[in-house]
């Protein structure tokens, strides 16, 4: 089985078979755990599968972007009452090791309704495309997060950013840079800033480049998880989960 196999067959066991025997043939014994509110290792997702069943959770698989060892998936959660909400919005990223998957990050985030411009978090295309220029896209990606999002140097955002086509789905933003401009100023207004230190986690597939950055937002340490399309050497597209990384967490291996 490829890695995008094995990931979607551990969550189609875990989230929609319910079946821990399948499950146990896919994770790891040493599975390293993320998830702020999990423990680690695969006997507690063993554990937690009943009560899932029990709650009748569902999960939809928006987008898959696959590099390497590494599988994120775009995913909402509904009826996920036993995660904190009616519905959750969030990005799964796997690890995959000698045919087992081995390690786990996500975000999540509450379904909020449409942005400005009437986009919802989840919507938008989904197929990977452009797979020949995987390496250009993630190179683009990570100098945009470098430069404009880490290194604050926004006269430069033109270079990567469509003047053109910026497609938003972040929940209070508008499309195009005159959105993205509005809502920056808006928070600037407000005193809160919004800053990206480190950038743990890219993973790239033709048009589709993720990653995975911690920093502060309104002063709060916050992890920070963006996806974007990229078209003609430019990005027009994003999504993203922002979401506060607690004090304490159920093991010892921090969210990234």
């Amino acid at each position: 089985m490829s890695i995008k196999e094995i990931v979607l067959q551990a969550v189609t066991a875990i989230f929609i078979h319910f079946d821990p025997e399948a499950a146990e043939q896919l994770l790891a014994k040493d599975y390293i755990q993320h998830n702020p509110a999990v423990p680690t290792g695969a006997a507690p997702i063993l554990g937690f599968i009943p009560g899932l069943k029990d709650s009748g959770i569902k999960v939809d698989i928006h987008r898959v972007i696959t590099e390497g060892d590494m599988v994120v998936l775009h995913t909402t959660y509904n009826n996920a009452q036993a995660f904190g909400a009616d519905t959750l919005v969030g990005f799964d990223i796997f690890r995959v090791e000698d045919g087992k998957v081995a390690e786990h990050w996500d975000n999540l985030t509450p379904l909020t309704p449409p942005n400005p411009s009437g986009h919802t978090q989840t919507d938008g295309p989904t197929e990977v495309a452009d797979l020949d220029r995987t390496a250009e896209n993630k190179a683009l990606v990570t100098d945009f997060v470098e430069t404009i999002l880490k290194g604050g140097d926004v006269d430069r955002i033109t270079d990567f950013l469509s003047t053109e086509t910026y497609i938003q789905h972040n929940s209070q933003i508008a499309d195009g840079l005159g959105g993205l401009g509005a809502a920056l100023k808006a928070m600037a207004e407000q005193g809160i800033q919004m800053i990206y230190n480190d950038v743990h986690i890219v993973v790239a597939e033709g048009n589709m480049v993720f990653t995975a950055s911690e920093g502060t937002f309104g002063g709060k340490p916050t992890a920070f998880y963006d996806l974007f399309r990229v078209a003609d050497g430019k990005i027009v597209e994003h999504w993203d989960v922002i979401a506060d990384i607690p004090a304490e967490m159920a093991h010892d291996n921090g969210k990234f």
